[in-house]
């Protein structure tokens, strides 16, 4: 029996995989790229485990998980930094050094679950940050040419919680990510009420970059966005949905019966997908499906317990979505990464 991808999922559900391999030494990635070469199945990059939701029958093929640690840094002209993180450096921890170490541009991605290496996949954004605002280029493996390459910015296809990365699964790994950041002792200004309200400042205030992130940390425990260790909410996966696109005649509609509209970085309006959840009739701690309940913090988190499979998520994810369809004629797209779904990454062996 393979390593069971329960055991490196926040959710804790997941059958085994057939090869798991965890990547630890940037040095002999190329060994590793040839072990998994040879498999008839490309494969599924873990990082955290915290976006992840894995099959009750587990994955068919290599796992590779990212443990990678590492954070350098090297001086630019005019104040700038260039920060080195390994992929599977948590992004946590890297938020963390770069505050201690003056540096201001990621301070609101502060709590945030998973690795550095899998921040650039989802955009991973709060408080009108997001990682890409501050990257510089990834250093990744394409698995289509067989090497490792750079990809600058502008190839990278940012976009709301998405990226080339997450678009075209399967093709790269992400090895580390460099940052350029801001020497300075004050964080950016701030934009969401909710982080002004935890900091007792007004809005576009630039509070110290340290009290910048404990006010981050605060809020995402204050409003349930936090991952705790135990408890009924700590098997988890995070927002379960994305805020959805929506028309103008529907942005119309949520307003006004009371929900909240914005307008995202592309200028597209997105309603809240917490809200509509709350429209089509559920509520912190509502049951969903076998095992599987809203988080008693907020109803856009999904928490698994005693009973729950991977299964019965799916189900609860698919029940959420149909009823929001129905009570608003909007569309919910799921978070969750599903291992498997995207696996043909076009193996070049002649290439290593």
């Amino acid at each position: 029996m393979g390593e069971l991808l329960a055991d490196h999922t926040t959710l804790r559900l997941g059958g085994p995989a057939d090869r798991f391999l965890t990547h630890t030494d940037p040095a002999v990635w190329l060994d590793v790229a040839r072990v998994v070469q040879r498999e008839q199945i490309g494969p599924f990059v873990l990082g955290g485990g915290s976006n992840t939701l894995a099959d009750d029958a587990g994955y068919p093929g290599p796992v590779i998980r990212m443990a990678t640690r590492g954070i350098a840094v090297r001086s630019l002209a005019d104040g700038f930094v260039e920060v080195v993180a390994q992929a599977g450096e948590p992004l946590s921890a890297l938020v963390a050094f770069t505050i201690s170490e003056g540096l201001s541009g990621i301070e609101y991605l502060g709590g945030i679950p998973g690795t550095t290496g899998a921040a650039p996949v989802q955009n991973t954004g709060a408080y009108g940050q997001q990682i890409s605002d501050t990257l510089a280029s990834i250093t990744a493996y394409d698995w289509h040419l067989g090497r490792t390459v750079e990809l600058r910015f502008s190839g990278c296809d940012f976009g709301y919680r998405s990226s080339a990365f997450k678009t075209g699964p399967g093709r790269w790994t992400l090895l580390d990510v460099v940052l350029r950041l801001t020497r300075s002792p004050y964080a950016a200004p701030i934009t969401y009420q909710h982080l002004a309200d935890a900091l007792d400042v007004r809005l576009g205030i630039r509070p110290p970059l340290a009290e910048a992130g404990q006010g981050v940390l605060y809020d995402r425990r204050n409003r349930g966005l936090s991952l705790p260790q135990a408890g009924p909410d700590s098997r988890q996966a995070g927002s379960v949905f994305l805020n959805p696109l929506v028309t103008p005649a529907q942005a119309a509609t949520v307003r006004a019966a009371g929900g909240p509209v914005h307008l995202d970085q592309s200028g597209h309006l997105r309603a809240s997908a917490g809200w509509l959840l709350e429209r089509a009739g559920y509520y912190p701690g509502a049951p969903v499906a076998p095992g599987v309940f809203c988080s008693t913090g907020r109803t856009l988190t999904l928490t698994a317990r005693n009973a729950a499979t991977a299964s019965s998520f799916d189900t609860a994810l698919r029940t959420l979505a149909s009823q929001v369809l129905a009570a608003t004629t909007v569309h919910l797209t799921p978070e969750p990464v599903r291992p498997g779904r995207c696996v043909d990454v076009g193996f070049r062996t002649e290439q290593l």
